[in-house]
Formats: C-alpha cells, structure tokens, sequence
C-alpha cells in the first residue's frame, strides 16, 4: 500500500501527528504495536498552548481544563503524609505576583494521557488518518524518492510506501537506533516503580494542591479523575506491602481503596543530536526525553513538534513548499528542546536526587509556554543577538514567535485567524491589494499594537501561527516586499 506520511508510534506525540496532518488533507496511516493505550495515565494536564491547537482542530470543546490552566505545573509540597503535617511547599519558578495578561484562548486541558489519546486517535480517524493498532513495523529502508516499511498486524507482514516517514516510537526508539542518531544530556538519571489504585481522597486536593513528596516513602500524586499514583523505591513489592505503602503515604488506612495496576519506570533525560535524517523525522520521546515529574515538557513539547512539522509536510507534499522547508524543523524544534532540557535542570523538583542543578538563567513560565522563539530559513529577522524566550508583550509580535492572543470579537481571538494556510494581518489597503496579489489570506484586525505595528505595518503569519516576518510601517513597494517575505520563507514554488 502507498501513504504520503507513515507514523510508527501511537503515543501523544504520533497520534497528534496524525491528527495534524489528517486536519490538513494529508494521507496519512499511523502503525502502533499496542492494542491501545497503556492502563498507566503517564501525563496529565496539559498546557494552554496544546489546548490552542487542539481548538484550531475542533477537539478543545467539551475537555475538562487543567489544573495547569494558569501556572506551569501542579502545585507540589512536602509531607508527612497527605493527611498529616505539611512542610515546605516546591516551586517550579520561584514565587511571583500572578500576571494580569490573558495569553491564550484557550484553558489547559485536564485529561490523563490514557484518555486524552484515544480522543485524538478518533479525532484524526474522523478526519481520514488510517489508524492501525495491533501492528508493528518489522523493518524499514528510505531512498531519494521515498520510505518503505515492512509491517506486521494479525497477519502475513507486508510493505507500506510512503513520502515521508514519522518515527514516534518512545524514548528507546528503534528509528532512531537503527538511523545511528545519537543523543545528549543527562542520561540515566533514576528508576522507581509505581502503584497506580483509586480512592476517594477529593477532599485533600481544595487548597489546589496536587503532588506530595512524603518523608520516608516516595512521591504521590492526582490524576483529578480519582485516580493516584504512588512513586516508590525501585524494588519487588507484594500486594500487602503496596496497601501499606498507601495507607502510609495517605496517613490513614480506613478508606476503599483499589489498586489498579503497577509499573517500573526508567528516568532518563536526553535530546537527539538532530531530529531528522533524509525523509525522517524524530517527534516526541523519539527525539527528546524530558523527565516527567518536572514541569510537562514532555508531552506537550512533543504534540508542538508533531504540529511544527505536520504544517511543513502539508505544503511540500500539496507542492507549494520546495522540500527544504522541512529542514527547518530540526532547526526550529530542537533548540526548545535543548532550552526545556536546560530549564528543567535549573529548577527542583523537590526531589533533589539527580545531581547538581543547571546554572542557567530561570526563564518565566508563561515565557516557556507562550514565548519560544524559533530561528530558522522559515523566518525573517530573528537573529542571534535575541534571547530564546520571553513573554508574549516583550517579544511584541516579533517574527519567529507565536503571534500574540488578542480578543478581536466576543469568542474570538486573533489565534482563531490562523493555523489554515498563510495569512497577513493588518489594517490597510494597499496591503490587503498586496496580499491578493501575492495569493495571501488577508485578514484585517485593528489591534495591531500587540504584533508591535504602526496603523500601516503588517504581519505574515504562517500556518501554525507563527509570524514568519513583518513591516512595522508601510514600504514603498508593499506587495514586493511581501512577495519577497513570503517566497522566502515559505520556501515557494510560486
């Protein structure tokens, strides 16, 4: 069989892959040897920034929203148990007065991982993907024109020809093995084993307080839904002695509770040294491990590396983008890689077990979530000399930066204008004469202060809502200037 795009992995960051580029009229099958979701939860809560791309998707309506919804992370504190006396309370970033700026539309999405990927795998199956759990791939070689993969359900294996190929297969990635591409960080860092069980324990999470590091016996959590993981030492336990360790870390043993199942986990934090080679790409853990328990990069990194490329993929297969558009994403999604890796080991995570902290600069929450900002042959005029992140109104709509959330209507935000094709924002007519000529959207809005323009400036915002370049004023030639902007870093054909 032929596909344009082949995924190999039906985790968060394969599925919404699929799912992208579903939403985008790419054909597109995904391969994953599971039969579905791991009973583990693994990641919970979700960043706002996902909740916007799952909105653009039509998927953020009717999720409950995250814990996360306002800050970086689930509050985290020391204990003696969760009933009993509380100590210091952990930061993510330290301390600071909570900002009056609205950054997004958009809330966290407060759904556990287990129940969060089936939503998008029917999601992308009503949108054309051609899922295919029960199947692994045995085996897989690429040439100049394409990827052929031999893969194997409940049958006779057979061969799959794509374009391109996605490997989103987890942190050990056998793509990424047999491709010989090699890894920097941390590296191993701890292995612990968890009990995942239910309990009616709603009551101890009012004050918004969600983790628990508890004295002598490991690391507690809520997945809000009912739900608990217990983070234990890594050793052999039996059932008796994981209703002890629970009732210890609870700090009372007259409740129901269930124990669901169990897990032994590998803590590791690495980043490929590059997230492609030839017509394949690494998303997710594939191309980046991001220790879990400090501060959701994993997950939601790995979702923007799968929209980052799925847009790049659209417009080189549909022939609008010569193939060196996908150049820029290793080039664009690796450095935030890199920079979570880093802003991860600058902060605690409570646990003080991982060596030595970074000795880097602690970039503001909102910053890392909002404020990225993406260098490469895709933008125009963001150069070295800028720092990687900052918050929305310092960048001011700087190109390379995701462009800023501002209400242009009641239920309508300036982010709702994107992420379908191309668009220029401004608010003049020689530039909307510009945009039709040069085969642009054009969409007038009258708040361009926020993208840092005069009443005659204009922005190019490209399809995953990223500014590829602007005119702060009007220039003598508008629709060359444009043309020129666009050619460029769009990689046309046109």
């Amino acid at each position: 069989m032929k596909t344009s795009v082949l995924v190999v992995g039906g985790g968060l960051a394969g599925t919404s892959a699929a799912l992208f580029l579903a939403w985008r009229g790419v054909p597109v099958t995904l391969v994953e040897k599971h039969p579905g979701s791991s009973p583990h939860p693994r990641a919970v809560g979700f960043t706002a920034r996902t909740g916007e791309l799952l909105r653009a998707a039509g998927l953020e309506d009717g999720l409950p929203p995250s814990r996360m919804a306002k800050g970086f992370g689930i509050r985290r504190v020391r204990v003696a148990s969760l009933v009993g006396e509380r100590f210091e309370e952990t930061f993510w970033s330290p301390p600071a007065e909570v900002s009056q700026t609205e950054y997004s539309p958009s809330a966290g999405v407060g759904v556990a991982q287990d129940r969060m990927e089936p939503i998008l795998r029917d999601r992308a199956r009503e949108l054309g993907a051609d899922i295919r759990m029960s199947t692994r791939m045995l085996e897989f070689t690429q040439d100049d024109d394409g990827v052929t993969a031999v893969v194997q359900g409940d049958g006779e294996p057979y061969e799959i020809r794509a374009d391109y190929l996605i490997a989103a297969d987890g942190h050990r990635s056998p793509v990424r093995e047999a491709l010989g591409i090699t890894r920097s960080g941390r590296g191993y860092m701890h292995t612990s084993r968890s009990v995942l069980f239910r309990a009616p324990l709603e009551e101890y999470l009012k004050d918004g307080i969600g983790q628990f590091i508890v004295d002598g016996v490991g690391f507690l959590t809520t997945y809000g839904d009912g739900r608990w993981v217990l983070m234990l030492e890594d050793r052999e336990y039996d059932e008796p002695e994981l209703r002890e360790k629970i009732f210890q870390a609870i700090g009372r043993d007259d409740l129901d509770v269930e124990i669901i199942t169990t897990g032994r986990w590998t803590i590791s934090a690495a980043v490929a040294d590059q997230f492609s080679q030839g017509r394949i790409f690494l998303a997710g853990d594939a191309a980046h491990t991001l220790p879990p328990s400090r501060g959701g990069f994993g997950a939601n990194v790995g979702i923007e590396d799968a929209h980052n490329l799925a847009w790049k993929l659209a417009a080189v297969l549909n022939g609008e983008s010569r193939p060196s558009l996908l150049d820029t994403y290793d080039a664009e999604r690796r450095p935030v890689a890199l920079l979570c890796h880093q802003q991860i080991f600058a902060r605690s995570d409570g646990h003080n077990r991982d060596g030595e902290p970074e000795d880097a600069p602690l970039i503001d929450n909102n910053a890392m979530h909002y404020g990225v900002l993406y260098r490469s042959a895709a933008v125009l005029g963001a150069g070295p000399e800028l720092p990687p992140a900052q918050l929305p109104e310092q960048w001011n709509g700087q190109p390379g930066t995701r462009a800023p959330h501002v209400w242009i209507e009641p239920g309508k935000s300036t982010l709702d204008l994107f992420q379908r094709g191309w668009v220029l924002v401004a608010d003049h007519p020689q530039w909307e004469e510009a945009a039709q000529q040069t085969g642009v959207r054009y969409e007038r809005v009258e708040q361009l202060d926020v993208f840092g323009l005069s009443a005659k400036g204009a922005s190019l915002v490209r399809p995953d809502g990223y500014i590829a370049w602007r005119s702060t004023d009007l220039p003598d030639d508008p629709a060359g200037a444009l043309k020129a902007a666009f050619s460029s870093s769009s990689a046309g054909t046109r």
